[in-house]
């Protein structure tokens, strides 16, 4: 008889394990581990928005830029190693050239080639002497060429892109291929100097809104180039708004995040002014636009953080303290994915899986990073353990936590900061619990 009352326990016990979801359908789970080491530095350096992936299409390399400090913005001299981590050769890292157009948050705008996904990969450089800024096409397969002399592997530039009269550079390429949409990083370096390149040539100072500035389009193949709409343009647009900002006449314009969507057939992307020298009055308007240049759309309701491309004309972004989704051609919001209940700030990282299963929201509290992953398959949540960023949590030099995801869509490479007090690259996995 003392027997049964464990017995009731025990099989009241295991008909709760029974029941409970994790035991009828274990999630996932996230384990954090270091990709790069000290001495240098080693970052990736951009969110993982709109396909932006660090690995290669066989997912045995990795991109990375290396340098020798983190303490402040790089000038025109200071040259970060373009760098390739090779998974099966237990990570180890070559250099094979150099780039003198990079910042901690943005990195050189690397981006595989989705005509060669495997070989070849885009960032952006700088002409020392005339301090002109342009775009590299780079394939790993090549010989090694003057441009890359003295570094520790092979590979080589297919082609650059330069443009002498409007000297711009990668800001987003198309997800499905064939062109890059192309920005004046001099003047960001002017208006919004943690997303520039410091010193480089700008045709445009002391124009508030230049006709031969601002979102331009390059044909992968033949380098072609054109404007797709100037600042002269967004600031007729931003005039016809219900409320137009103030002073249009003497706002000095600028653009960030050029996101092109899934289908190559939407471009979002951010009009702004005044960001660092009047940061309450600031023109913040979110702009649709599609890639042959027509179709330009502002838009009233504003979709904050570093917005994602879901499909087609949607896309992710945070709204009143909710991650939502946007669509933008109906102009309304159309889905919610959870509050600050689910993602404590709705405005940090994003990026969603290639083949939209996951999506993970980056946010900072404290010295560290955090990550919140949605199955949106089956509505379940999950969070990483945090990323250690140290002190680096605002300011130009911030750790952000730019998330990144791989090709199969289960890992991320993320920045943190190692023991060594050095930043470095850290692999989040996600991987099926037995």
């Amino acid at each position: 008889m003392p027997l049964l009352p464990f017995l009731v326990r025990a099989l009241l016990a295991l008909t709760a394990l029974a029941g409970s979801p994790q035991a009828a359908d274990a999630a996932p789970t996230a384990h954090v581990r270091q990709l790069t080491s000290g001495p240098n530095h080693h970052f990736f350096g951009y969110i993982g928005q709109s396909r932006t992936i660090p690995w290669n299409a066989s997912q045995r390399y990795l991109l990375a830029l290396e340098t020798a400090f983190q303490d402040r913005l790089p000038g025109a001299g200071d040259a970060a190693g373009v760098c390739l981590i090779d998974t099966q050769d237990g990570n180890r890292l070559r250099v094979v050239d150099r780039t003198f157009a990079w910042n901690p948050q943005q990195g050189t705008m690397f981006y595989w080639n989705p005509a060669h996904p495997e070989t070849q990969f885009f960032f952006n450089d700088r002409d020392p002497q005339t301090g002109k800024v342009f775009t590299v096409l780079f394939d790993i397969t090549l010989g090694s060429s003057p441009a890359n002399a003295g570094t520790t592997a092979p590979g080589g530039r297919v082609r650059e892109y330069r443009f002498d009269d409007t000297p711009v550079a990668n800001g987003g390429v198309a997800q499905n291929g064939g062109y890059f949409l192309a920005i004046n990083y001099a003047r960001m370096a002017r208006l919004r100097p943690v997303t520039g390149y410091k010193d480089a040539r700008d045709w445009t100072a002391g124009v508030a809104a230049p006709a031969d500035d601002g979102i331009y389009r390059i044909d992968v193949e033949s380098g072609a180039k054109r404007l797709l709409v100037s600042f002269t343009q967004l600031k007729a647009a931003l005039a016809q708004l219900p409320t137009p900002p103030p002073r249009l006449d003497e706002r000095h314009l600028f653009i960030n995040h050029t996101l092109n969507n899934r289908n190559n057939d939407l471009i979002y992307f951010y009009c702004r002014a005044d960001f660092e020298t009047t940061p309450t009055d600031r023109v913040n308007v979110p702009f649709t636009i599609r890639p042959d240049g027509t179709g330009l759309t502002p838009h009233t309701t504003f979709i904050g953080g570093h917005p994602e491309w879901e499909w087609g004309s949607r896309i992710i972004g945070s709204a009143e303290d909710q991650q939502v989704i946007y669509d933008t051609a109906s102009k309304k919001i159309v889905e919610r994915l959870g509050g600050k209940e689910v993602f404590p700030n709705p405005g940090g990282d994003i990026a969603l899986s290639p083949d939209g299963r996951w999506f993970v929201n980056g946010h900072r509290s404290g010295q560290y990073n955090h990550y919140t992953f949605l199955d949106r398959h089956t509505g379940r949540t999950l969070r990483a353990p945090p990323v250690f960023m140290g002190p680096w949590n605002s300011g130009d030099l911030r750790l952000d936590p730019a998330p990144c995801w791989n090709r199969a869509g289960d890992a991320l490479v993320v920045p943190g900061i190692a023991p060594d007090s050095t930043r470095q690259m850290f692999v989040i996995e996600l991987r099926e619990s037995e």
